[in-house]
C-alpha cells in the first residue's frame, strides 16, 4: 500500500486527561509490539493502512468512527513514541495546525541525529501535502499533517482535511516504499461523494496543466502505487450491528468468556486475568498481529475499551489499566528473553479465529450494549460527561446469553 484515505464525520471536542494518558500508554505498548513482533517497516505500514488506523483508534477509547480519532491518536503516539525514538527507531513529526509547521525543522533535527536525508525528507512532507491539498482539489483543505519516519528513512505520512459544507473531514495516508512519483497518478484511484466538478492535476490527461506547476517537482514522471484502500464511516455516531462483523466479534466474546476454549497453558500463563479484561485483550492482540483483512469493521473495536462519549458504552478504565499492564509485562518479559507471556496474548487473537470458523452469532447486539453499559461502573466507566453508575436493577439482568 502507498496511499489511501478514509471519510469521516467532522466531531469537535477535547480529550479528557484520564483518557488521553491511557491512549499515550496503550499507543506505545502496541507500537513496540508491533516493531519487536514484526519491525518497524510494518509498524509503518500498518499506520499507512486507513482500516488499521481506525481500528488503533477505537482500541484505544476514541469514537469509533470520528475524525478527532486521528488529531488524538497521532498527538497520543507523537508524545509516548518520541521520548523513546532512539530505542524503537521511529520517530513523528507534525501535528494539528502550527505543530504541522514545524515539521520542516523537526526533520532537519532526525536527520542530525540518524544521518539521513533531511532535505529529502522535507521535500516529501511537502509534496505529500501539496498533492492532497492543492493537487487533488477535491473540497478538503489540509488543516493536519504527520510524518512518521524510522531511522532507516522509510515513512509513513497521516495527514486529515475538513470540508465544512459536508460536515465531513478526509484523512489521507501515504507509505514511502511504493511512491514512484508524486505528480503523475499517486494514486490508483480516488474514492468519495461526488461534489460536483473536481480538479486533479495529477490526473495523466492533465500533463499541460501539470507542467506549470513546476514548483512541486521537477522529476520526471513514472507510475505506480500498488493499491489504495479506502474507508467510508458513517455519520451516526451509535455502534449499530451493521457496522459490525457479529461473527467476528462473537468469537471474540466467547473466546474472553468462555476459558476453556484456551489451552491450557495461555491458561496459566493470564491466570489472574478476568473475562472483561480478557475481552480487551483480544482486541488488542488482534491490532498487534491481524492481517489487514481483519480491520475492515472498526467499530468492532470499540468493544475493547468503549469510547468517551459512551459509544458504545463508557471507558472501563479498571479494564483499560489492567490490559495496559499485562501487555507492558508481556513486552518487559519478553525483552529479557521469556516471551511466554507475549505469546499467549498473541495466541488469544488466534483463538478468536478458531472459534470464528464455525461461530453463528445470534440476534443480542443490543443487549449486550445495554449490558455493557450498565455494568460499566464495576470497571470504572468513564465518558466526558462523568463516571458511569449502576442502573436500577432488572429481574432477568443475568438470564441472557450474549454470545
Amino acid at each position: 500500500m502507498s496511499r489511501a484515505h478514509a471519510d469521516l464525520p467532522l466531531h469537535y471536542g477535547q480529550v479528557p486527561a484520564w483518557l488521553y494518558t491511557r491512549m499515550s500508554q496503550l499507543g506505545i505498548a502496541i507500537t513496540e509490539a508491533v516493531i519487536m513482533e514484526y519491525g518497524k517497516a510494518a509498524f509503518l505500514q500498518r499506520m499507512s493502512d486507513p482500516f488499521w488506523f481506525q481500528s488503533l483508534g477505537a482500541v484505544l477509547g476514541m469514537d469509533w468512527h470520528s475524525s478527532g480519532i486521528t488529531t488524538s491518536v497521532m498527538g497520543a503516539l507523537k508524545q509516548s513514541v518520541n521520548k523513546r525514538s532512539k530505542e524503537l527507531g521511529i520517530y513523528i513529526c507534525g501535528g494539528k495546525g502550527r505543530h504541522s509547521r514545524e515539521t520542516p525543522n523537526e526533520l532537519l533535527k532526525i536527520a542530525d541525529a540518524t544521518g539521513l536525508d533531511g532535505q529529502m525528507l522535507v521535500r516529501s512532507s511537502k509534496l505529500s501535502a501539496k498533492v492532497d491539498n492543492t493537487a487533488i482539489q477535491d473540497g478538503y483543505q489540509i488543516y493536519l499533517h504527520s510524518f512518521v519516519v524510522s531511522d532507516e528513512g522509510e515513512w509513513a505520512v497521516i495527514q486529515q482535511g475538513m470540508n465544512d459544507g459536508n460536515g465531513m473531514a478526509r484523512r489521507y495516508h501515504w507509505h514511502s516504499p511504493g511512491i514512484q512519483s508524486f505528480v503523475e497518478t499517486p494514486h490508483t484511484s480516488i474514492y468519495g461523494h461526488n461534489q460536483g466538478l473536481i480538479l486533479n492535476v495529477t490526473d495523466k490527461q492533465a500533463d499541460t496543466t501539470r507542467n506549470g506547476v513546476v514548483q512541486l517537482t521537477k522529476e520526471n514522471p513514472t507510475q505506480l502505487l500498488e493499491q489504495i484502500r479506502e474507508l467510508q464511516m458513517p455519520r451516526h455516531h451509535d455502534v449499530k450491528a451493521k457496522d459490525i462483523d457479529l461473527k467476528r466479534l462473537g468469537s471474540v466474546l466467547a473466546v474472553a468468556h468462555e476459558k476453556e476454549l484456551l489451552d491450557m497453558e495461555s491458561l496459566l500463563l493470564l491466570e489472574g486475568v478476568g473475562p472483561r479484561t480478557l475481552q480487551s485483550l483480544v482486541l488488542v492482540s488482534e491490532v498487534i498481529h491481524g492481517t489487514p483483512t481483519r480491520f475492515e469493521d472498526p467499530a468492532r473495536f470499540s468493544f475493547a475499551h468503549g469510547g468517551k462519549d459512551g459509544h458504545p458504552f463508557p471507558v472501563p478504565t479498571k479494564v483499560y489499566d489492567e490490559a495496559i499492564a499485562v501487555l507492558d509485562k508481556a513486552i518487559r518479559l519478553a525483552k529479557m528473553g521469556d516471551n511466554d507471556k507475549n505469546e499467549a496474548i498473541k495466541k488469544l487473537h488466534k483463538a478468536a479465529e478458531r472459534v470464528e470458523k464455525d461461530f453463528i452469532p445470534n440476534e443480542n447486539f443490543e443487549q449486550l450494549i445495554e449490558k455493557e453499559r450498565n455494568e460499566s461502573w464495576k470497571y470504572g466507566g468513564r465518558t466526558v460527561f462523568g463516571k458511569a453508575k449502576p442502573p436500577k436493577p432488572k429481574p432477568d439482568d443475568n438470564q441472557l446469553k450474549l454470545f
